[in-house]
């Protein structure tokens, strides 16, 4: 029986790629489970995104950030894009990802081209690079990004995210676990445990 970890996200939250990869070590060797993967925005239009040449990005960067990306072995940096990009693109993509059964995929790629690449994710053609490296259909998924299904499929996540009342991320749920946060491999697994003992 396949288990799931729920994870509410965004592609510019560098707590998000710390969790990211701890799930992904905590379930190494349970083959069963299932990562799926939700949007959540931090900044949606119209809101200002945050700039890195500001004050608060260089300050949560190094009193936060980068400890507890130390403490987790992930490499990281903060981007120098300036203004940080809005993910409502790159989230319509993951819906197409989805689609065609490369989600997970795809989100590691996108999240890691950010915070390891220091590259736009919300220029276009990076995300159509990005996809093409995901194994998708570059022009399938160029077409997506203009294709209202996918953003009403986006909206619709949007609106899941507001009833599961999301307001940090990461948020992990596995059974009735919730974690908000980023949790260690040993909490990611004892919650598995208790799930699949339910």
């Amino acid at each position: 029986m396949t288990a799931q970890i729920h994870v509410w996200s965004d592609y510019v939250c560098p707590f998000c790629l710390i969790a990211d990869e701890v799930i992904e070590r905590a379930i190494t060797d349970r083959p069963h489970v299932e990562v799926v993967h939700h949007a959540h925005e931090l900044r949606p239009r119209p809101a200002p995104t945050l700039r890195p040449e500001d004050p608060y990005l260089p300050d949560i960067w190094q009193r936060a950030v980068y400890p507890m990306a130390r403490r987790h072995e992930v490499p990281m940096r903060l981007p120098t894009v300036s203004p940080q990009p809005y993910t409502e693109p790159a989230f319509r993509g993951a819906q197409y990802a989805l689609e065609q059964g490369r989600g997970d995929v795809y989100h590691r790629r996108v999240m890691r081209a950010f915070f390891r690449e220091n590259l736009d994710i919300g220029d276009p053609v990076i995300l159509v690079r990005l996809a093409e490296e995901a194994g998708l259909a570059p022009a399938a998924y160029a077409a997506a990004l203009d294709d209202e299904e996918y953003a009403e499929r986006h909206r619709q996540a949007l609106a899941e995210s507001a009833r599961m009342d999301i307001t940090v991320v990461p948020t992990i749920i596995i059974g009735t676990r919730r974690i908000e946060g980023v949790a260690d491999e040993g909490v990611i697994r004892r919650a598995l445990d208790e799930a699949s003992a339910a």
